[in-house]
């Protein structure tokens, strides 16, 4: 199939196909017109590089995985840090899992520190589920 129903298939655009084959996450077979083709198998591993990027991990990060995206199993990415579990054929992308996670748990205190100081500037408390006064339709002075 050409690049636009590729796209369409695997939820991404065709130039995020196009970044995705310069940064070698998948390799497009050219017609002899010089037109870009995939198959099924590309477009279930453009599928597993789109969930891994809306999980949060960079390109970089899913270069860890390249290897497991060759041969993905049919269930996809949920498998991929089990598939063969102590062979080390997963440690790499076990290691870019956790430290994305690390990273992720960093960003989620630091936001929580900032809405606390920010609830607390309002007058409400820390806490999202603690039920306090509503914002909503009040003016925030700064």
């Amino acid at each position: 199939m050409r690049i636009g129903d590729a796209a369409a298939a695997a939820g991404l655009t065709p130039r995020a196909l196009r970044y995705y084959e310069q940064q070698g996450l998948v390799t497009a077979r050219r017609m002899p017109s010089g037109h870009r083709e995939y198959d099924a198998e590309d477009v279930r591993r453009l599928r597993a590089v789109r969930e891994l990027r809306e999980a949060g991990l960079t390109v970089g990060d899913v270069r860890a995985f390249a290897d497991l995206l060759q041969s993905l199993p049919p269930e996809g990415v949920p498998d991929l840090l089990v598939q063969d579990p102590g062979s080390g054929r997963c440690a790499a992308a076990e290691a870019v899992a956790r430290r994305r996670l690390a990273e992720l748990d960093g960003y989620i205190a630091r936001l929580s520190r900032v809405r606390s100081r920010l609830a607390a500037r309002l007058g409400e408390p820390g806490d999202p589920g603690a039920g306090g006064p509503s914002t909503e339709g009040r003016a925030v002075r700064g």
